[in-house]
This record gives C-alpha cells, structure tokens and sequence, in this order.
C-alpha cells in the first residue's frame, strides 16, 4: 500500500472530518508529575526524557513542539526551563499496535466502482477504520470481507485502501483505492489539495455574509486532547481553510455549502464553531443546544423534536471529484442527503413558513 509519508497530511483529514480521528487512539495521558519545590531549573526536553524510558530527545521535542507535553497545562517550547511545583503532562502519542482487522458481512452503500478505486456513500454511526474502542463494524472491516469475497489482493487489511476519513457521525462519499498505484496517485491529490469536496450542513444561527472563507489554524485543544480547537493567532496547529456559501436561511438557522481546502481533523465543525455557527446537534462543539431562537416552550419542542430526528450532528460529505489515477480523467460524484438531515430541513421549511404567515396575517390586520 502506499507509504505513511504520502499520507502524512490526508490522514489528518476530516475525520475531515476525527471524536478524533477514529483510527488513531485519542492522545490518553502517560505520566504526570509535580516538581519539587527545591527542583533546578532544567530544560522540559532534558526533563521528560530523563524520566521516560526509551524516549530520546529528538522524539521528545517533537512531542513539545505538537502540543502532547504540557506545562501547567499550557504549551511551551523545548528551551523551557522547569520550576518548582510545575505541573508537567505528558500525553501518549503512538498509535495502537495494529490490530488484526476481523473481515465482516456489512452493508455497504457501493455508489461506483472499477479495477482501481471505489467509492462508498457512508452511513451515519459507522467508524471508518478500526481503533482504540472499535474495533469491529467499520467501513474497514466490511471492506475486508467484500474484498475477501470479491478476491481483490491486498497486502495490508490495516488500511484498506482508505486515503481520508469522515466522522463517524458524518454522512457522505469516501474514495477507496483497490492498488498500490491508485492508493498512492489518490493520497497526493488530497496533499495538493486538488480533491473537490462539497460539504452540506446545517448550522445555528443566521449568518451575515451570504459566502466568504474561514482562514484559522486548527490544532487539538490545549485542555481537552480529545478535540480540536482554532487558533486564530496561528502559533498552534496547521493551516486550514474552509469556503461556505449560504443555500437556504431559517432565521435561527442555515443551511450552507462548504468547500474544504485543507483537510484538518474536525475542520468543518471547528471552523464553524470558530465563527458563531456550530453545526446543528454537534454535541462535541456545542450544537447540541439552542444556539439562536427564542424562549418559547413551542420553540423548544420544536427544537427536541429535530434533535430526536437527526441525532448527530447536520453534516454530510454530498460531492467528491478527482483525477482517476488510471486513465488520468475527471471524475466527480454526488450523493443524496440522508433522510435524517433532509427530514430536518423540511421541518425548518414548515416551521418558518409558518412564522412568516402569521407575521403577514399581523400585518394584514394592521
């Protein structure tokens, strides 16, 4: 399969959504310590790798400099120099040795498929590859028995020929490579960016612009190491960049178009929490509350009712284009919008047609 280094930058993709990246294990914490109040001053690298065996200093500044060492639960640099009473944690950044993916007969939604690649329109609940807590009913181990079945030769059941990820909880379009070839050809267009993925969310509030681009790095949280977060001043974490368009407004709510041109983990749902709008029922970024609207009991119902439809959070991978790494042709796909999602929609129709009859019926009588 291909190499990790040409997937470096994809594996981080929108997990492009990621909840942090299903595969990988989110980072869990290896050791804490508590200096003591007569502690030298010492540089944190020298520090930590003093205390963890096997660790060199390379590994270790590598670990400072991505944000999994901490110093009173801030970031600092490798030059830092250790304090009495410092509060130093260090968070476990290996993946999980790789686990014999288990070949299961899952249903999967096939929307095209040739000698090179395949493209699958995931449903929502299900992890796309096997990792810490899931190992079973991924996209992966359903691939594993389609591909047993189908005597497709692959080398390696751990990947699978998976080049991105969505959530778990995301719906949409992923692209498979079936070889070597189609593997490695589909990873560095992702890494040049030259993928086209349209996203379609619903997301709280009413938003100003009717299009414009969010340009924020996007790193893990400095806190809390199982999400992401944006940092606007771009000291932390990668570049990213989203492009949103608005379809359809609901006055408390909107239904946007969004455009990725980077793939970091969680891009989407970070981004849009980042300007005022978390996706609908995204209990991760804090749309899993009312975000806008008003105090109204009916309201609320309202409100329960969707969540009780759409239990995830409103979004869905609907576009996915790219060069085919055999025949060197564009080829693009599209996909319906979940029943769930689309369901939502048409409730939010109702309702604000609803509230603009009535406000023509006041002004009627006026």
């Amino acid at each position: 399969m291909a190499n990790e280094n040409d997937i470096e930058d994809v594996w981080d993709d929108e997990d492009p959504e990621g909840e942090v990246n299903e595969a990988d294990a989110a980072p869990v914490e290896r050791l804490r310590i508590v200096t003591d109040k007569r502690q030298e001053p010492l540089r944190i690298d020298k520090f930590v790798m003093n205390r963890l065996e096997g660790a060199t200093r390379n590994k270790v500044q590598q670990s400072i400099d991505d944000g999994f060492i901490l110093v009173n639960d801030q970031v600092v640099k490798s030059n830092y120099r250790v304090r009495p009473n410092d509060t130093i944690v260090v968070f476990e950044t290996r993946k999980p040795e790789s686990q014999e993916v288990i070949p299961e007969d899952l249903p999967l939604s096939i929307a095209y498929e040739d000698e090179a690649l395949m493209i699958i329109n995931k449903p929502a609940g299900m992890v796309v590859h096997p990792g810490c807590g899931n190992y079973t009913g991924t996209l992966v181990n359903g691939l594993s028995y389609y591909f047993m079945k189908t005597q497709v030769p692959l080398d390696e059941l751990t990947r699978v020929g998976l080049v991105h990820r969505i959530d778990k909880d995301t719906t949409g379009l992923v692209v498979i490579g079936k070889t070597d070839e189609a593997m490695t050809k589909l990873a560095a267009q992702f890494k040049k960016h030259t993928v086209h993925r349209r996203y379609i969310a619903l997301v709280w509030g009413d938003l100003a612009e009717d299009e414009g681009t969010i340009h924020v790095n996007i790193g893990r949280n400095l806190r809390f190491r199982k999400i992401m977060d944006a940092f606007p001043e771009g000291d932390v974490g990668k570049d990213a960049i989203t492009h949103y368009k608005v379809l359809e407004r609901f006055n408390y709510v909107t239904l946007v178009e969004l455009r990725l041109e980077t793939g970091r983990t969680h891009q989407i749902r970070v981004h849009m929490k980042y300007i005022g709008h978390p996706l609908f029922n995204d209990a991760t970024y804090g749309g899993d509350r009312i975000v806008k609207g008003t105090v109204f009991n009916k309201y609320k119902q309202f409100i329960d009712n969707c969540f009780s439809i759409l239990t995830r959070q409103a979004l869905h991978a609907k576009e996915l284009g790219f060069t085919h790494p055999t025949t060197g042709e564009w080829i693009q796909f599209d996909s319906e919008l979940p029943t769930d999602i689309a369901e939502v929609i048409e409730k939010w129709r109702a309702y604000t047609g609803g509230m603009t009859k009535q406000l023509k019926q006041k002004l009627d009588n006026m």
